[in-house]
Protein backbone atom coordinates (compact mmCIF):
# COMPACT_ATOMS: atom_id res chain seq x y z
CA UNK A 1 0.00 0.00 0.00
CA UNK A 2 1.23 2.99 -0.79
CA UNK A 3 -0.86 6.61 0.36
CA UNK A 4 -0.93 10.30 -1.27
CA UNK A 5 -2.64 12.41 1.58
CA UNK A 6 -4.33 15.81 0.67
CA UNK A 7 -2.18 17.84 3.03
CA UNK A 8 -3.00 21.40 3.83
CA UNK A 9 -1.03 21.49 7.16
CA UNK A 10 -3.76 21.89 9.31
CA UNK A 11 -5.74 19.89 12.21
CA UNK A 12 -7.95 17.22 9.81
CA UNK A 13 -5.09 16.79 7.43
CA UNK A 14 -1.81 16.48 9.20
CA UNK A 15 -4.00 13.90 11.31
CA UNK A 16 -4.89 12.27 8.36
CA UNK A 17 -1.41 12.06 7.48
CA UNK A 18 -0.70 10.28 10.69
CA UNK A 19 -2.99 7.81 9.92
CA UNK A 20 -1.12 6.90 6.91
CA UNK A 21 1.90 6.84 8.12
CA UNK A 22 1.20 4.51 11.07
CA UNK A 23 -1.06 2.26 8.39
CA UNK A 24 2.11 2.27 5.68
CA UNK A 25 4.85 3.62 7.17
CA UNK A 26 6.16 7.03 6.10
CA UNK A 27 8.21 5.60 2.81
CA UNK A 28 4.64 4.35 1.81
CA UNK A 29 3.29 8.08 2.03
CA UNK A 30 3.28 10.97 0.08
CA UNK A 31 1.97 14.80 0.97
CA UNK A 32 0.60 16.78 -1.66
CA UNK A 33 -0.19 20.19 -0.73
CA UNK A 34 -2.27 22.52 -3.30
CA UNK A 35 -2.44 25.96 -3.81
CA UNK A 36 -5.70 27.66 -4.61
CA UNK A 37 -5.12 31.44 -4.63
CA UNK A 38 -5.87 31.66 -0.37
CA UNK A 39 -5.30 34.99 1.16
CA UNK A 40 -1.93 33.59 3.12
CA UNK A 41 0.54 31.06 3.20
CA UNK A 42 0.37 29.88 6.58
CA UNK A 43 -0.77 26.74 6.13
CA UNK A 44 1.44 25.68 3.84
CA UNK A 45 4.18 26.89 5.98
CA UNK A 46 3.23 24.46 8.49
CA UNK A 47 2.67 22.02 5.48
CA UNK A 48 6.79 21.96 5.25
CA UNK A 49 6.95 22.40 8.80
CA UNK A 50 4.72 19.01 9.33
CA UNK A 51 6.49 16.88 6.05
CA UNK A 52 9.81 17.72 7.58
CA UNK A 53 9.27 16.43 10.88
CA UNK A 54 7.92 13.23 9.67
CA UNK A 55 10.21 12.46 6.78
CA UNK A 56 8.04 12.13 4.36
CA UNK A 57 7.80 13.02 0.47
CA UNK A 58 5.98 15.86 0.13
CA UNK A 59 4.90 17.81 -3.19
CA UNK A 60 3.25 20.81 -4.54
CA UNK A 61 0.48 22.14 -6.64
CA UNK A 62 -0.75 25.46 -7.68
CA UNK A 63 -4.38 25.54 -8.81
CA UNK A 64 -4.89 29.06 -7.83
CA UNK A 65 -6.33 29.88 -11.65
CA UNK A 66 -8.98 27.85 -11.66
CA UNK A 67 -10.44 29.57 -8.59
CA UNK A 68 -9.41 33.44 -10.18
CA UNK A 69 -13.67 33.55 -11.26
CA UNK A 70 -14.51 32.74 -7.50
CA UNK A 71 -15.32 35.72 -4.57
CA UNK A 72 -15.05 33.42 -2.23
CA UNK A 73 -13.90 35.24 0.69
CA UNK A 74 -10.70 32.83 1.61
CA UNK A 75 -8.98 33.69 -2.28
CA UNK A 76 -6.41 36.70 -2.38
CA UNK A 77 -8.52 38.75 -5.20
CA UNK A 78 -11.75 38.86 -2.98
CA UNK A 79 -12.83 42.09 -1.50
CA UNK A 80 -15.08 39.39 0.74
CA UNK A 81 -14.18 39.43 4.56
CA UNK A 82 -13.88 36.39 6.39
CA UNK A 83 -17.08 35.87 8.87
CA UNK A 84 -15.87 35.96 12.41
CA UNK A 85 -18.37 33.82 13.81
CA UNK A 86 -19.13 29.99 14.19
CA UNK A 87 -20.05 27.85 11.37
CA UNK A 88 -23.73 26.77 12.89
CA UNK A 89 -24.54 30.55 12.68
CA UNK A 90 -23.50 31.09 9.52
CA UNK A 91 -25.43 28.36 7.91
CA UNK A 92 -28.55 29.70 9.54
CA UNK A 93 -27.89 33.20 7.97
CA UNK A 94 -27.25 31.25 4.41
CA UNK A 95 -29.56 28.35 5.10
CA UNK A 96 -26.43 26.12 3.29
CA UNK A 97 -23.55 26.78 1.51
CA UNK A 98 -20.66 29.37 3.64
CA UNK A 99 -18.70 32.43 2.14
CA UNK A 100 -15.26 30.40 2.90
CA UNK A 101 -16.76 27.81 0.75
CA UNK A 102 -14.89 27.30 -2.30
CA UNK A 103 -16.19 26.07 -5.31
CA UNK A 104 -15.82 22.28 -5.87
CA UNK A 105 -12.33 22.33 -4.39
CA UNK A 106 -12.47 19.37 -3.00
CA UNK A 107 -13.51 17.76 -6.02
CA UNK A 108 -10.66 19.52 -7.81
CA UNK A 109 -8.05 18.74 -5.27
CA UNK A 110 -8.93 15.22 -5.04
CA UNK A 111 -9.05 14.76 -9.16
CA UNK A 112 -5.80 15.98 -9.51
CA UNK A 113 -4.13 14.14 -6.57
CA UNK A 114 -5.67 11.02 -8.76
CA UNK A 115 -3.18 11.86 -11.37
CA UNK A 116 -0.53 12.68 -9.13
CA UNK A 117 -0.99 9.69 -7.26
CA UNK A 118 -1.10 7.02 -10.65
CA UNK A 119 2.18 8.94 -11.12
CA UNK A 120 3.55 8.03 -8.04
CA UNK A 121 2.47 4.50 -7.76
CA UNK A 122 0.05 5.07 -4.84
CA UNK A 123 -2.90 2.97 -4.58
CA UNK A 124 -5.10 5.01 -1.89
CA UNK A 125 -5.84 9.02 -1.28
CA UNK A 126 -6.73 10.45 2.06
CA UNK A 127 -8.84 13.55 2.53
CA UNK A 128 -9.32 15.03 6.01
CA UNK A 129 -13.43 15.82 5.42
CA UNK A 130 -15.00 15.64 8.69
CA UNK A 131 -18.85 15.46 9.61
CA UNK A 132 -19.01 18.71 11.17
CA UNK A 133 -17.69 20.70 7.54
CA UNK A 134 -20.55 18.80 5.54
CA UNK A 135 -23.68 19.75 8.48
CA UNK A 136 -25.95 21.87 7.08
CA UNK A 137 -24.34 21.63 4.06
CA UNK A 138 -21.81 24.03 4.75
CA UNK A 139 -19.23 22.36 2.84
CA UNK A 140 -21.00 19.98 0.44
CA UNK A 141 -17.56 18.75 -0.95
CA UNK A 142 -17.00 17.19 2.72
CA UNK A 143 -19.96 15.03 2.71
CA UNK A 144 -19.91 11.17 3.02
CA UNK A 145 -22.25 10.94 -0.19
CA UNK A 146 -19.56 12.98 -2.17
CA UNK A 147 -16.65 11.33 -0.98
CA UNK A 148 -18.07 7.75 -2.13
CA UNK A 149 -18.86 9.51 -5.45
CA UNK A 150 -15.48 10.76 -5.96
CA UNK A 151 -13.96 7.21 -5.30
CA UNK A 152 -15.92 5.79 -7.09
CA UNK A 153 -15.54 8.22 -10.54
CA UNK A 154 -11.51 7.89 -9.31
CA UNK A 155 -11.57 4.45 -9.13
CA UNK A 156 -13.02 3.76 -12.50
CA UNK A 157 -11.05 6.53 -13.79
CA UNK A 158 -7.47 5.21 -12.84
CA UNK A 159 -8.29 1.81 -14.19
CA UNK A 160 -9.25 0.69 -10.97
CA UNK A 161 -5.46 1.64 -9.54
CA UNK A 162 -6.63 4.55 -6.77
CA UNK A 163 -9.31 4.35 -4.36
CA UNK A 164 -10.39 7.50 -1.96
CA UNK A 165 -11.01 7.15 1.77
CA UNK A 166 -12.29 9.83 4.13
CA UNK A 167 -11.42 8.36 7.26
CA UNK A 168 -12.94 11.00 9.30
CA UNK A 169 -16.02 11.61 7.12
CA UNK A 170 -18.11 9.74 9.37
CA UNK A 171 -16.99 11.91 12.63
CA UNK A 172 -16.55 14.95 13.81
CA UNK A 173 -13.89 17.86 14.77
CA UNK A 174 -13.60 15.96 18.62
CA UNK A 175 -13.13 12.87 17.21
CA UNK A 176 -10.41 13.78 14.71
CA UNK A 177 -8.32 15.62 17.54
CA UNK A 178 -8.88 12.61 20.15
CA UNK A 179 -7.60 10.03 17.12
CA UNK A 180 -4.46 12.88 16.72
CA UNK A 181 -3.78 12.54 20.10
CA UNK A 182 -3.72 8.68 20.66
CA UNK A 183 -1.13 9.58 17.31
CA UNK A 184 1.08 12.23 18.80
CA UNK A 185 0.40 14.18 16.02
CA UNK A 186 2.73 17.69 16.40
CA UNK A 187 -0.49 20.20 16.71
CA UNK A 188 1.87 22.95 17.84
CA UNK A 189 2.80 22.80 14.29
CA UNK A 190 -0.37 23.31 12.72
CA UNK A 191 -2.28 25.94 11.19
CA UNK A 192 -5.83 26.36 10.49
CA UNK A 193 -7.05 30.26 10.60
CA UNK A 194 -8.18 31.56 7.66
CA UNK A 195 -6.40 34.60 8.29
CA UNK A 196 -3.07 35.01 7.99
CA UNK A 197 -1.85 37.18 11.18
CA UNK A 198 1.16 36.41 13.48
CA UNK A 199 -1.31 34.55 15.56
CA UNK A 200 -4.72 32.67 14.81
CA UNK A 201 -7.27 35.07 14.61
CA UNK A 202 -9.18 32.64 17.24
CA UNK A 203 -12.65 33.97 15.82
CA UNK A 204 -13.25 32.84 11.89
CA UNK A 205 -15.28 29.73 11.61
CA UNK A 206 -12.60 27.39 11.91
CA UNK A 207 -10.68 28.70 14.71
CA UNK A 208 -13.93 28.15 16.63
CA UNK A 209 -14.35 24.69 15.71
CA UNK A 210 -10.83 23.80 16.36
CA UNK A 211 -10.82 25.01 20.01
CA UNK A 212 -13.91 23.58 20.68
CA UNK A 213 -12.80 20.08 19.10
CA UNK A 214 -9.56 20.57 21.68
CA UNK A 215 -11.69 21.58 24.51
CA UNK A 216 -13.72 18.35 24.19
CA UNK A 217 -10.93 16.59 24.81
CA UNK A 218 -10.07 17.94 27.61
CA UNK A 219 -6.63 19.46 26.23
CA UNK A 220 -5.49 23.07 25.34
CA UNK A 221 -4.64 23.86 21.94
CA UNK A 222 -0.96 24.25 21.72
CA UNK A 223 -0.67 27.20 19.43
CA UNK A 224 -1.13 30.83 20.38
CA UNK A 225 -4.61 33.04 19.98
CA UNK A 226 -5.59 36.47 19.64
CA UNK A 227 -8.83 35.94 20.96
CA UNK A 228 -10.03 33.52 23.35
CA UNK A 229 -13.06 31.66 23.39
Amino acid sequence: MKILVLFSGGVDSTTALAKAIEKAGKDNVVALSILYGQKHDRELTSSIDIANYYGVEHLYLDLAKIFEYSDCSLLKHSHEDIPHESYDLQVSKTNGVVSTYVPFRNGLFLSASASIAISKGCDTIYYGAHSDDSCGNAYPDCSLEFTEYMNQAIYIGSGKQVHVEGPFVNVGKKDVVKEGLRLHVPYHLTWSCYEGHKKACGKCGTCIDRKNAFLANGVEDPIEYEEEL
